[in-house]
């Protein structure tokens, strides 16, 4: 019984489902509203604005959604739900993101902007990965997976974030010439790696009601 509720809980599809069309809206955003400037001779300095202006608010309320939906689908089978952590974890990522983002632009405020202002060490490397967008998407579903204790979203979650701190990019790099779309590859990549894992749980989840 205690299992056949934690199966009924559970809405893991709609929330990899979402993600993923933010992810892929992400990506307009990102394009569309990139600061680039290639006044110098073979040289295009960049700031990726449309990161900041469009995650926090889309996080905020992609969190507050799925936890409605939650609430609700779990109201109308009758069974409890503990969808506010997740809630929490959602929120907190935000600002983590929102404050981390916030910094570096303070940062390079009134310095030069180098060529490419992206860390070298890989420690360092691998921290401005995690604090993005597309990481703090992983660590929140690891909250989701305790809360749910769904083995099967912790690891699909273990190879997600894999994917995304490596970068895994399957050999689809961007268009070097091109400073908008180079971070694309990897956008999509993220993006369908969460659509592939909500087909899959709403296919398992089919299967076991």
């Amino acid at each position: 019984m205690t299992r056949r509720v934690r199966l009924d809980q559970r809405l893991t599809w709609v929330t990899l489902l979402v993600l993923a069309v933010v992810t892929y809206l992400g990506i307009v955003s990102d394009v569309l509203l990139m600061s680039v400037d290639c006044t110098t001779a073979d040289v295009c300095r960049f700031s990726r604005q449309g990161v900041l202006f469009y995650w926090p608010p889309v996080f905020l309320l992609t969190y507050a959604g799925i936890a409605y939906a939650y609430v609700r689908v779990a109201r109308a089978r009758g069974v409890g739900t503990r969808v506010m952590p997740y809630a929490i974890a959602g929120a907190v990522t935000t600002l983590l993101f929102t404050a981390a983002w916030v910094a570096v632009r303070i940062y390079w405020a009134g310095r030069p902007l180098p060529e490419n202002p992206q860390p070298t060490s890989p420690w360092l490397l691998l921290l401005d990965r995690l604090i993005g967008p597309w990481g703090m998407i992983g660590i929140a579903l690891l909250v989701l997976a305790r809360i749910e204790r769904n083995l099967a979203l912790f690891a699909f979650t273990v190879g997600y974030l894999a994917v995304v701190l490596v970068p895994i990019n399957f050999g689809w790099v961007g268009n070097g010439s091109n400073v908008r779309t180079a971070w694309v590859p990897d956008q999509v990549i993220s993006g369908t790696v969460l659509l592939l894992g909500a087909i899959g749980f709403a296919l398992a989840q089919r299967r076991q009601r």
